[in-house]
């Protein structure tokens, strides 16, 4: 299984919508927590599962099962903690939840997956921790 993590902080559509295409990814899973309010832009939720399938041609998910939990997000988001014990909170909370074998349950069958997180320019995201965490698998 070949993961991709994307951002759609930061970037344009067209980068956005090319990087996924050139990752051949077979579906987009979206693991924010927060894929509705309105910093998302061009990202919300509703708009991605009209435009993953209309531009690419697979489909999209939003699952918030693999997202932090409210609490560990607001805290590094606000510098509360640093990316490491972010890092170690989301990998304890998704290991706690069995969601690794969850996730593959759900996604397994897909060769390629385009996994959506939240990184910017000065931010790292919980979807690199989750790739990482598959990936070991």
């Amino acid at each position: 299984m070949k993961i991709v993590t994307v951002s759609p902080y930061e970037t344009s559509a067209a980068d956005f919508f090319k990087e996924i295409q050139e990752a051949k990814a077979e579906i987009v899973v979206d693991v924010r927590l927060h894929a509705s309010n309105q910093l998302c832009g061009y990202s919300k939720e509703g708009d991605l599962a009209y435009f993953v399938p209309a531009i690419l041609k697979i489909p999209y998910v939003h699952d918030t099962r693999f997202a932090p939990k409210e609490e560990l997000l607001k805290s590094y988001i606000s510098g509360g903690c640093g990316f490491e014990r972010y890092r170690e909170g989301y990998a304890q909370e998704i290991q706690a939840k069995e969601g690794i074998s969850t996730f593959l349950k759900a996604y397994g069958s897909y060769q390629s997956i385009a996994i959506i997180g939240t990184a910017t320019k000065k931010r790292r995201s919980h979807a690199e921790v989750l790739k990482g965490l598959l990936e070991e698998k």
